[in-house]
């Protein structure tokens, strides 16, 4: 394990980055990627940003949005280049294709919050306690002096209201809420953040929660709460690439619930499967025994089979483990 001034020393010996984030990225993940390349741009370095997926349309306000490279738009550098893994709890994260393009690193720094982290690379800054990666982020600022701009006070900011639930999960703590407050000093617009990130869905969003809570089922004790939704159905709306962050979070919202579950086929024979706890079970524990990992609270892993067959096999592991 790493320091974040260690990590800062690196950034100033070293140059020539590939900013590289999780599949299906999320808020913090996007927020971290986009807040730590502008820096980069600040001190002079070459960086580019890649992801195995597009980046959702919420987040076009951020600076940077338009310079997230997907696969077939990526090209290798064909000098000597350094890895910067954000929010990735192993290096596999990235996706298949991206992956691929890794190969010819010279050098891999993992930066990241989940205590599932592997820590895989050369250099490791992970820190559990933190409520997003972007707060490692913003400590890795302040340590090798970069200046906060309005631009990416903005991008920690969504990172970290994201993360956050905003500011409501267990996991916000006394400095997420005072980096926040910094942020908001330095230029993040909360009502520019509220309105882009909470007040801008989709019509097709509208339609996946629609046909989640239509396919809603329960445990026989009430305490498992989970929906579904099958490939044909998410082909029909015309949500295959859309991923919102926010559906599952409706399993956990009710009364008696302690695990949530959304059960997503991204494809024929394999299953997206999202974990959420109210606080009393440990998810991410859950979701390793099926390959995935994350946080207490918010987990999740791709497991093949049928739906039905994924769904039935997690609930059934579920029921014999939680007391």
């Amino acid at each position: 394990m790493n320091s974040v001034k260690e990590i800062a020393e690196q950034f100033i010996l070293r140059d020539n980055y590939v900013l590289v984030g999780h599949a299906v990225p999320d808020g913090d993940c996007i927020g971290s990627m986009l807040a730590l390349y502008t820096g980069l741009k600040l001190l002079r370095k070459q960086a580019q940003m890649w992801l195995e997926d597009p980046v959702p349309p919420i987040y076009s306000y951020l600076e940077g949005f338009n310079e997230v490279k997907n696969p077939g738009e990526i090209k290798v550098p064909e000098e000597v280049f350094n890895a910067v893994y954000l929010d990735c709890s192993d290096e596999h994260r990235v996706g298949e294709k991206v992956s691929a393009l890794l190969a010819a690193r010279s050098c891999t720094i993992n930066i990241d919050h989940h205590i599932t982290n592997d820590l895989f690379g050369d250099y490791n800054c992970v820190d559990p306690s933190a409520a997003a990666t972007a707060e490692i982020i913003y400590e890795l600022f302040g340590c090798i002096g970069i200046t906060v701009t309005p631009e990416i006070a903005s991008a920690l900011y969504a990172g970290i209201v994201k993360d956050t639930g905003r500011f409501l999960n267990s996991n916000t703590t006394s400095n997420s809420l005072r980096i926040a407050a910094d942020l908001l000093e330095k230029g993040a617009d909360v009502n520019v953040a509220r309105v882009n990130l909470f007040e801008s869905k989709p019509r097709e969003e509208v339609l996946l929660l629609q046909q989640a809570l239509q396919n809603i089922g329960f445990s026989s004790d009430g305490r498992i709460a989970w929906m579904m939704l099958p490939y044909e159905k998410i082909a029909a709306i015309g949500a295959l690439d859309l991923h919102p962050e926010g559906i599952i979070d409706y399993t956990r919202q009710i009364e008696g619930v302690e695990v949530g579950l959304l059960f997503r086929e991204v494809q024929p024979g394999e299953v997206k499967v999202g974990f959420r706890s109210r606080g009393k079970v440990d998810v991410s524990s859950l979701a390793r025994k099926f390959g995935g990992g994350g946080h207490r609270m918010a987990s999740g892993a791709r497991i093949k089979g049928s739906l039905e067959r994924v769904k039935d096999q997690v609930i059934s592991f579920i029921e014999g483990v939680i007391d």
